[in-house]
């Protein structure tokens, strides 16, 4: 069967009726764009993605990256298919015309990606890696620096990684072990090992531009000692030409439950004791500029979430209009013809939540976009600062709860799929275990819910809070007299009221000396605001199909039909567990952290 890789529909929806992207194009940046060299783009990525990374999608699962007489061995249409993507100037899409770019605002860019996502998320994470090691430079790193490393990315002819993470450290960046000694000459000579580095070593690329965490002798301890330096795989002369191996080593492969067809690595560094490294800015200002690839991959892995999460959406609901199974409860006549599975009460209640989790992500993760194209856009500074700060805000939301909300829609369309799910005849399975991995990536969950609760919210005094609860309370009053959604806007104020009495309670806990208190159960917050956020958006989703409904044909009547179904799915079977969590985190409840390691 024949399954698009996004309902365009929706994505038309999410795009020009409830983000209103045609008015991107007002920005002078954007003056020379509209609706239908948006479109354009769109068209060109849905191709692209279908004929180039969708194929081989199944087959980079089941023959994972090979490491083979020292050399990393790839499956071979990984490479034409990011040849493609670059020859189509993808991985300039956001560049000034003048540097051979589309000169895309940030949110059309993000549903182009969001294609590559759904059709391979493997193969699309070496470019999302290598655009943000590019933005990372174009922000921090010399003249010289980005003329020698990031133009060549750009180009297509390096690729790009972040290296923090330690074998013995993991998350904690503060106890990491990699030494830069500083050089007569101003470069640096790095030894220590990185671990868990997506696209550490491969043959796609030209060269690999590592961008790695490591501490100058006589730093600062702890985070304040971290720089960041730029770590070529192959140095780089002065006109840009290669020169020899660096002194980087692949000391072994890491083979993940997903993500298969992206290389994942352990490297060593300085082994032969000649690593060079170019420290990026100042000394010891390694962490606040890391956090610039951080923020933006935090972003694409919450995308990536949502694009596997609507994939198996796609397909779950493919298969059960066409499969023939059973019959309804009060259906006594076993010759009766059985009925699809898309009749059957609980198959729709399946449907319906992926469809509730899937379409709202979705919404949350473009939202975001638009937030980054009005940050860097809008002729007003202080709606400027104000997108600024509901990005920074919303930052661990969309990282984190598609990574759960989604991979929870992807265990229900192996469900739907019954005993073939678990097969991988189909590709749900696939789907799930690619999902699996998001939880974890750039930052666990947890380590975002601590973020969230333990800064994020509180910061300038919750100002960003203030901000955000000020855009639902618009659309809590825009739609309270609307027959149709006033019970669902009367439920979304309920819950804000929730959040606000729940986050002073948090905030007295931690202002008050009881951090560990009031950050025991932080993942519970970031799902409540998660809930909340994503609640409104398909409360704004209602709104717009309430108003286009009677004027709309009947395809699309069906369609904004379903929105509104989803709506009031998402509203009576998920925002209840928003009281449940506000009612526990306002207890203060202790039970996990009293917990001891001896009573397990």
């Amino acid at each position: 069967m024949s399954i698009d890789l996004i309902n365009r529909r929706d994505l038309q929806f999410l795009l020009y009726e409830l983000l209103d992207a045609e008015k991107l194009a007002q920005y002078p940046r954007y003056a020379e764009h509209s609706r239908d060299t948006f479109d354009a783009a769109l068209d060109l990525a849905e191709g692209l993605a279908t004929s180039q990374f969708a194929p081989h999608n199944r087959k980079a699962d089941l023959n994972e990256p090979q490491l083979v007489d020292g050399h990393v061995r790839l499956i071979p249409e990984v490479r034409p298919a990011l040849r493609a993507y670059i020859e189509a100037g993808f991985m300039r899409a956001q560049l000034d015309y003048d540097a051979d770019g589309m000169q895309l605002p940030h949110t059309i860019a993000t549903a182009c990606e969001s294609y590559f996502q759904a059709a391979n998320v493997g193969t699309a994470a070496y470019t999302m890696l290598s655009k943000g090691a590019a933005n990372l430079l174009a922000a921090y790193a010399s003249d010289e620096q980005k003329r020698l490393f990031m133009q060549p990315i750009h180009a297509g002819r390096f690729f790009g990684t972040m290296c923090l993470s330690e074998p013995h450290a993991g998350s904690s960046l503060a106890d990491i072990k990699t030494r830069a000694e500083p050089q007569p000459d101003g470069s640096y000579r790095l030894s220590g090992a990185k671990m868990w580095i997506s696209g550490g070593e491969h043959d796609l690329s030209e060269n690999i531009i590592n961008l790695v965490l490591a501490k100058i002798p006589g730093g600062p301890p702890g985070v304040k000692g971290i720089s960041l330096f730029i770590v070529p795989k192959f140095l780089v002369n002065e006109d840009g030409s290669l020169g020899e191996r660096n002194d980087v080593k692949l000391a072994g492969l890491n083979h993940k439950m997903g993500y298969r067809g992206t290389v994942n690595t352990f490297l060593k560094f300085g082994e032969g004791g000649n690593c060079v490294g170019y420290l990026i800015g100042k000394p010891h200002t390694g962490m606040a500029q890391m956090f610039h690839m951080m923020n933006e991959s935090r972003i694409a892995v919450g995308m990536g979430a949502v694009m596997l999460g609507y994939a198996g959406y796609q397909h779950s609901l493919a298969y059960a209009k066409e499969r023939p199974q059973g019959r309804h409860p009060d259906q006594k006549d076993p010759d009766s013809a059985p009925i699809m599975l898309i009749e059957h009460a609980d198959i729709k209640r399946m449907l319906l939540a992926q469809k509730s989790y899937v379409e709202g992500a979705y919404a949350l993760g473009l939202y975001g976009a638009t937030l980054v194209d009005q940050q860097a856009n809008d002729p007003d500074k202080s709606l400027r600062a104000e997108a600024g700060q509901l990005l920074e805000l919303l930052t661990p939301i969309i990282k984190s709860w598609p990574s759960q909300w989604c991979l929870k829609a992807n265990e229900l369309a192996i469900q739907v799929l019954g005993g073939a799910g678990y097969t991988r005849d189909y590709p749900v399975e696939q789907f799930y275990r690619d999902n699996r991995l998001n939880p974890i990536h750039e930052g666990t969950n947890g380590i975002q819910a601590l973020d969230l609760l333990g800064r994020k919210v509180l910061m300038n005094e919750a100002a960003a809070l203030r901000l955000l609860s000020q855009r639902v309370v618009q659309t809590i009053e825009s739609t309270k007299n609307d027959p149709e959604l006033q019970p669902l806007s009367a439920a979304l104020a309920k819950g804000m009221e929730a959040l606000a009495k729940t986050t002073l309670t948090l905030a007295q806990a931690l202002q008050g000396g009881k951090v560990r208190l009031g950050l025991a159960n932080a993942s519970l917050y970031l799902d409540l605001m998660g809930h909340l956020v994503t609640a409104w958006l398909w409360l704004r989703q209602a709104e717009v199909a309430v108003r286009e409904r009677p004027k709309a044909g009947p395809d699309d009547a069906n369609f904004y039909a379903g929105k509104l179904q989803a709506c009031r799915y998402f509203f009576n079977h998920e925002l209840p567990l928003v009281t449940c969590n506000a009612k526990l985190l306002q207890s203060l409840d202790s039970t996990t952290l009293d917990m001891q390691g001896d009573w397990f």
